[in-house]
């Protein structure tokens, strides 16, 4: 099992199996929501997820629908405000902020994504990773 937390440890989960993909993500909404240039985030099954500590701090707030449904959320813990995961009932695999893991997930970053949305002051170094605009995105994502 790996385990995860928010940052005051009052919410505490484990996963299984981190399954991937391993993706930063440089879209508007993922960036707000870090805090940071990117939002770098792990799928894991939703089958092998379980709180452990804390389920009754977890909120969500719910941004509206931008493009195409679904709406965007962040779930977070409501004593210090971090992010955190919370599975979706209606898929197999769900993507949670890699950096909530206190263990090793045995991935790491495949691709940069909706880099058409980076923000300005961020550079890629040549031969780093994949970076893939939102259409790219699509296209992978329908392939599936």
């Amino acid at each position: 099992m790996i385990r995860g937390s928010c940052l005051c440890g009052s919410i505490q989960f484990e996963v299984e199996v981190v399954v991937g993909p391993f993706e930063l993500c440089h879209c508007s909404r993922c960036r707000k929501a870090s805090g940071s240039a990117f939002m770098a985030s792990v799928g894991v099954r939703a089958a092998g997820f379980e709180y452990i500590a804390g389920r009754e701090f977890v909120r969500r707030f719910e941004l509206p629908v931008r493009d195409t449904p679904p709406a965007y959320s962040r779930v977070f813990c409501d004593r210090c405000g971090c992010v955190v995961p919370e599975p979706d009932p209606q898929t197999e695999v769900f993507e949670i902020a890699a950096g909530l893991l206190d263990d090793d997930p045995q991935l790491r970053p495949e691709r940069h994504i909706m880099v058409d949305f980076k923000a300005p002051w961020t550079e890629f170094r040549a031969g780093e990773l994949q970076q893939l605009d939102s259409s790219a995105l699509r296209e992978l994502r329908a392939e599936k």
